[in-house]
């Protein structure tokens, strides 16, 4: 079956959504939220990802992300794939948790007010849902990024970017009053009832220009032949830049990776530093550190893992004496 192109470029913004698989709940508790947004943490860090707004329901999710490094399908894949093994392992199941492939539509981020248009959606999202009552300040619903932007900064994750929606709204300032002047305009935002409010269809929320620009990459990109090999080079050119400042570090050359140990306990640390900030497999890491075979690897860095944690643990007791 012929499947919808991603195109994907460096500063792209996304409207990105998922159901769970026959509607059924991706969050049984707000444990499973919790690790949602763990999980949506580390891709981050891992993708260089700027989120600038989310909203966690029952069943589906919404999240309007920027990609920097224009890796939006490499991302997803990881995300939703760590947080579906996540989920299952916590309730003993197992299969697919998602239904089908997410829905992941262009915003313009001009400054023109698209990317204000897709996040009011989404933080409205439990008004439209009724989940809350015309007295509920919007902010009650805890699961969405919406109360994140009217806490202080140093409360928000490294990953939500808030100052792109302000300019939005004309708030020059993440100030306690730009914060206030925030809530009142999403208030009335909300009291309007979803006039003129955007509805996630079609490819894009934009501008003609930017729709046509847009439906020339596709016509350009479309075709059997095309793989993403520009996306993977470009975490290739992640992975490569961090082997090189490990290298320096240790004042190694390319020969020294060959010539060491296969576990060597410097080459554990390269490759545990990749597995955190990238998502190249184990296979590459094996082979670009000289390694030996993936499964070699992964035993390592469990080893390592585990002493970490049981040091940790060993911390942590001692506290109490």
């Amino acid at each position: 079956m012929a499947r919808k192109l991603r195109v994907q470029y460096p500063g792209a913004i996304y409207h990105v959504m998922n159901r769970g698989d026959r509607r059924e709940a991706i969050f049984v508790d707000d444990q499973d939220r919790k690790l949602f947004l763990e999980t949506l943490g580390e891709a981050c860090e891992k993708t260089d990802w700027q989120v600038h707004a989310w909203c966690l329901m029952s069943n589906h999710f919404h999240l309007v992300s920027e990609t920097p490094r224009g890796n939006l399908v490499e991302g997803m894949q990881w995300f939703l794939g760590v947080y579906t093994n996540r989920f299952n392992r916590r309730h003993k199941e197992f299969g697919h948790l998602f239904s089908g492939r997410y829905k992941a539509l262009h915003v313009e981020g001009s400054g023109n007010g698209y990317l204000k248009g897709a996040c009011d959606y989404v933080h409205l999202n439990p008004v439209r849902a009724g989940l809350l009552r015309p007295e509920q300040p919007l902010e009650t619903y805890c699961w969405s990024s919406y109360p994140w932007y009217l806490g202080e900064p140093s409360r928000r994750p490294v990953w939500l970017r808030t100052d792109r929606l302000l300019g939005e709204w004309g708030i020059p300032k993440d100030s306690p009053a730009g914060r206030a002047e925030f809530a009142g305009h999403m208030e009335a935002r909300r009291r309007a009832e979803g006039k003129g409010e955007y509805e996630p269809e079609g490819c894009c929320l934009g501008s003609d220009e930017f729709r046509q620009e847009l439906l020339a990459q596709v016509s350009e990109l479309a075709g059997p032949e095309h793989r993403g090999e520009d996306i993977r080079q470009s975490a290739v050119q992640k992975a490569e830049r961090i082997v090189q400042e490990e290298l320096e570090k240790l004042r190694w050359g390319a020969s020294d990776l060959a010539g060491r140990p296969k576990g060597d306990a410097r080459k554990v640390r390269i490759a545990e530093r990749l597995r955190r900030e990238t998502t190249m497999t184990l296979v590459w890491i094996a082979e670009r550190l000289h390694m030996g075979v993936p499964g070699h690897v992964s035993c390592l860095l469990y080893r390592k893992e585990s002493h970490q944690r049981q040091g940790e643990d060993e911390n942590s007791e001692n506290k109490w004496f």
